[in-house]
This record gives C-alpha cells, structure tokens and sequence, in this order.
C-alpha cells in the first residue's frame, strides 16, 4: 500500500473494476411473457461469431468505460488500459481485476497512473463488471435475431452508452446498481 500512496501524491484515487465479455450471434435465449396457450418463438442464429468488449466501471462515480476487440488478449488489455489512462490522466487508477492470464503476463505494460489489484481466485460475484454484462445481454440480446456480427455489437454498445450517458439520473443508476455495500465499507 505504500507503493500506492507515494504514486498518490497530487491525483484522486479512482477505484474501478474491470472485466472482458464475448458477445456474439449465439442467442441469448429468456423467458417471456405471451397470452396463455401461445408458444413464444424466438429466432437465433447459430453462429460462433464474437466480438470481445472490455469494460470497467468505478461504482462510486457511476462512470463505464469500454473497448470493442477481436480477440482477449495482453495487447488488447493494454490498450484498454492506456485508453482508461489517458482518459483520467489527473488520477490514481486502482484497477480490480480477475486472474485471466491477459492480466498477469509478463510482457503487460502498466500505464504509471494505473495499479493492477487482482480479485481472489474464483470470486466473479465481486467483480460489480460481470453484473453489467447479464444486464446488457438481458437489455441488448434477449430474445433478438442479429442479422450480423456488426448489429450485435451496435446494440451492446448503444446499451452501454445509455448506461454511460452521464446525466445525473445515469450516474446515479450506475452507482446504485454497481456500488455495493461492501465496496464503500473497503474504501
């Protein structure tokens, strides 16, 4: 910790959580509501097509960041992080991450404003990220044919950009659906 607080010196500190999903043309199939005696249909596409999104949210200022790529890998994570960094050039980033081995490897350049923290092994329910991805799945995927790879990800990330409008009423919603307990009493 006294590595973090000698780099500390003049920023904010910025707690943020970070995570990879794929999204792609395999359906995300939910229950729904139809009149009783009515089957609901739902047409899917059965393609293994699939975009990787990055994202990382800091719960207690209700800001998500996030990255479209092809693939999960130690390039891709640390241009996403130079991404986060030039974007909060004037704070300490703690970064929660989990234990892919995209986060540990040797060749990862860490941005100076950023400090990696990892989550206990096996804990996704504390990473509040994993939270975004079912509710963006259940917003963005549910039940819905994509005609392509490209529509899929268009949807993913105009959900996403609702999420991070940044209007009072959506920073408000991000915290109180990402900000837990837990996390105010760490900090």
């Amino acid at each position: 910790m006294a590595t973090i607080q000698s780099k500390l010196e003049g920023k904010n500190l910025r707690v943020m959580f970070q995570d990879e999903a794929r999204f792609g043309r395999l359906p995300v199939i939910r229950a729904a509501w139809v009149p009783s005696g009515v089957r609901p249909l739902v047409v899917a596409a059965i393609e293994r097509q699939f975009k990787y999104i990055y994202s990382a949210i800091s719960p207690f200022d209700g800001d998500i960041d996030w990255s479209v790529t092809d693939m999960m890998n130690t390039e891709n994570m640390i241009l996403f992080l130079q991404q986060i960094s030039r974007k909060y050039p004037d704070d300490y980033l703690l970064m929660v991450v989990d234990g892919a081995s995209s986060h540990r490897s040797k060749e990862m350049e860490i941005p100076a404003n950023v400090h990696l923290q990892q989550l206990p092994p096996y804990c996704p329910e504390l990473n509040p990220v994993e939270h975004l991805w079912d509710y963006t799945r259940e917003k963005a995927c549910a039940n819905r044919y994509f005609e392509n790879l490209n529509d899929v990800v268009e949807k993913v990330e105009h959900e996403l950009g609702k999420l991070a409008q940044g209007t009072l009423t959506m920073v408000n919603k991000v915290s109180q659906m990402f900000c837990w307990p837990w996390m105010i009493s760490a900090i």
